[in-house]
């Protein structure tokens, strides 16, 4: 039951790459995967190679083999089976993603590759072996084409719509300067999450968030029956403009974090955002509005900035509750949008500062396909059926 090497001399995957350069990353994949599935079916059965155990699950029972193509070559797989049957490694289907992951680390070279040296740097110390910048810049190029088609595909009828952005460090005209990145998750009919949009330019002004929602709209995207996001002017103005009519939610975690800015005094901060809390908090509708009126009046005295504040910002925080029970905690905030955040900072963190506003966009474009294309075929987020009784 020991996993085999097939075909590869007994070498692993990073010493075929470094013995036999881009030739041997079909070899690489290969072994890879087939090591990895291997791995699985010893976890399924509860017992390692040769290993005897009243635990045992099962039995081993040979490999089938399974040829898929790839862009880097054929894969000859070993597929293990199991005398029972039952088994299928999922390590599989998730191995053959690798192909993207190589193709997102090439982008990531071509972003850190500011001089060629550093390429060449860089890929030696991931590969074992050095690809020329003429290369890199070719793999890109490629990369490029499957990313915009991504970001261009035709979308269709989301529920809820997430909206957000980041920024991250763009070299221009001999400056350093913040390249925003918008980024738009919505929630599907069937209520599973995906990412509809990624947009990096050098300003989150307004008219960048009107182009971005305009060609979200163009795309296809309607039936929204809600929008979540931060108080941002020129993205309050943009989708003021190209979605009029549809309610909009204020992230309660940014509001919470804003209403600091209008407490005078630090002995009253802990009272002021338990208050706060309760309003969001609060059954429904009716008693947040309640508890905010008695808000509003407790601090107009005390902290009439604050009380001013609270008036007009937290009722929008409150579009909420028009929402089934259900899908209201996950649609307060724009938290949902924090895992691809982290992933995008994990990630660019590598380049450092991004040498134009394209490779940025490429980097990250590439991390939320990744990321979406998993919520796709990943569990429910929201039971919509909830939203229909």
């Amino acid at each position: 039951m020991a996993c085999r090497e097939k075909d590869t001399g007994g070498l692993s995957a990073v010493e075929l790459i470094a013995e036999r350069g881009l030739e041997g990353l079909s070899e690489a994949l290969t072994a890879l995967i087939n090591t990895a599935m291997c791995l699985e079916r010893e976890r399924h059965l509860n017992v390692s190679a040769y290993e005897r155990s009243e635990q045992r699950r099962g039995y081993a029972n040979g490999y089938k083999p399974k040829t898929v193509k790839t862009r880097v070559g054929e894969l000859r797989l070993a597929v293990p089976q199991v005398r029972e049957g039952g088994f299928y490694p999922q390590s599989l289907e998730k191995g053959l993603r690798s192909e993207r992951a190589l193709k997102l680390a090439l982008a990531e070279m071509y972003v850190a590759g500011v001089s060629t040296r550093k390429v060449a740097r860089i890929t030696e110390e991931l590969c074992g072996f050095e690809v020329s910048s003429t290369q890199v810049s070719r793999c890109a190029a490629l990369l490029d084409e499957e990313l915009a088609a991504w970001r261009s595909r035709p979308l269709g009828a989301y529920a809820y719509v997430v909206l957000d952005a980041r920024y991250e460090s763009v070299r221009q005209g001999g400056q350093v300067l913040d390249a925003a990145v918008l980024l738009a998750l919505g929630v599907r009919v069937d209520g599973k999450r995906e990412i509809l949009g990624v947009s990096a330019k050098l300003s989150e002004a307004e008219v960048h968030w009107r182009d971005f929602l305009i060609d979200l709209k163009d795309r296809g995207l309607h039936g929204v029956k809600l929008f979540v996001s931060d108080d941002h002017a020129g993205l309050k103005a943009a989708r003021k403009a190209v979605f009029p009519s549809v309610p909009w939610q204020r992230c309660q975690f940014h509001l919470q974090q804003n209403a600091g800015a209008y407490v005078p005094r630090q002995d009253m901060r802990k009272a002021v955002a338990a208050a706060i809390r309760d309003i969001f908090n609060a059954p429904d509708a009716d008693e947040a509005k309640r508890l905010l009126e008695h808000f509003v009046v407790k601090y107009q005295s005390k902290a009439p900035k604050l009380s001013a504040w609270a008036a007009e910002a937290i009722p929008q925080g409150l579009a909420v509750f028009a929402l089934p029970t259900t899908h209201q905690r996950r649609l307060r905030t724009t938290n949902v949008l924090e895992r691809v955040n982290k992933e995008i900072k994990r990630r660019t963190r590598v380049a450092t500062l991004f040498p134009n506003e394209a490779s940025c966009e490429r980097l990250v474009t590439a991390i939320a396909m990744e990321i979406s294309e998993e919520w796709v075929t990943g569990r429910i987020y929201l039971n919509m059926e909830t939203e229909a009784e």
